[in-house]
């Protein structure tokens, strides 16, 4: 599910994949993270460590800015601001 706040400063989207298979999240960060204008913000819920770590293989370094990680009991939330050379924006 993916949902879209804005603050009076920014547009924050949250995506939350709990639950999701990992090639099925994979693809909807993706499609979230080319539908965020540059400068946006996306907070990701995950489940497990091992979507964690194959989110940060599918989005290149330069796309993206660590905000946040957050490590809770049940699942890990991770904020990134996209950059200027990213994927398209709308």
């Amino acid at each position: 599910m993916l949902v879209a706040t804005t603050s009076t400063s920014r547009k924050v989207h949250i995506l939350d994949v709990r639950g999701t298979i990992i090639p099925i999240t994979l693809l909807k960060v993706t499609h979230a993270f080319r539908e965020m204008n540059p400068g946006e913000t996306i907070e990701i819920l995950i489940g497990d460590g091992d979507t964690r770590e194959d989110l940060f293989r599918v989005l290149p370094v330069s796309f993206y800015e660590v905000i946040e990680i957050k490590e809770e009991e049940s699942f890990c939330g991770i904020s990134l601001k996209k950059g200027p050379g990213s994927l398209q924006g709308r």
